[in-house]
């Protein structure tokens, strides 16, 4: 995936397990069939009210017209109201591209084995981060910064406050001269990433 979204949304209180088996029955093939991969959709372990998830794209063009195709289509009209009624903010939102190879697009979402916590580590600066920072996240399971090119679908904002760096694995990295954000995240049923 060249082109990634990480998606924090903070839910009304009681919600969160709401949005989730709606998410998971109703939005994870409708947003594949417009050529989006849903890698992953999760509980953060220290904050209930929160939802976390990935969506990932091919390109910037592939995502303009993924987003266009599901938010102008059936399957959102149909449920859009429901999924919104359980949300307070929605515009926490990375666009990453990867450092190095990324996530591979999901496989089938058969028997998708045993759920493990994922750990995000989260480093934020003024400037773009270079590649070879990722040197000190050997054993990520992917790596990711911020793509700096426009939004090409502002009904969906991104933040744009700071360069992030991303990196995903199975515990928190120390990172020298920071202090990363943690995200501890709990797999739903239907994640890919797990």
């Amino acid at each position: 995936m060249n082109v990634l979204e990480l998606r924090q949304y903070t839910l009304h209180p009681g919600r969160r397990d709401d949005l989730i088996e709606l998410f998971d029955r109703e939005f994870v093939e409708t947003q594949e069939a417009w050529n989006m991969a849903i890698l992953g959709q999760f509980r953060d372990l220290d904050k209930p009210d929160r939802f976390v998830w990935l969506r990932g794209y091919s390109d910037m063009r592939a995502r303009h017209d993924g987003l266009t195709g599901f938010y102008s289509g059936p399957d959102w009209k149909a449920h859009s109201a429901k999924a919104n009624e359980t949300m307070i903010d929605s515009d926490d939102v990375l666009l990453l591209r990867p450092v190095g190879d990324g996530f591979p697009p999901p496989g089938p979402r058969g028997d998708l084995g045993e759920a493990q916590p994922v750990v995000v580590t989260i480093c934020r600066q003024d400037a773009p981060f270079t590649d070879t920072f990722a040197a000190q996240f050997t054993g990520a399971m992917a790596c990711y910064t911020t793509l700096d090119e426009p939004n090409t679908f502002p009904g969906l904002p991104v933040r744009t406050d700071a360069f992030a760096f991303v990196a995903f694995g199975r515990e928190p990295f120390a990172v020298t001269g920071f202090q990363p954000e943690y995200l501890r995240l709990a797999p739903t049923a239907r994640s890919w990433l797990r």
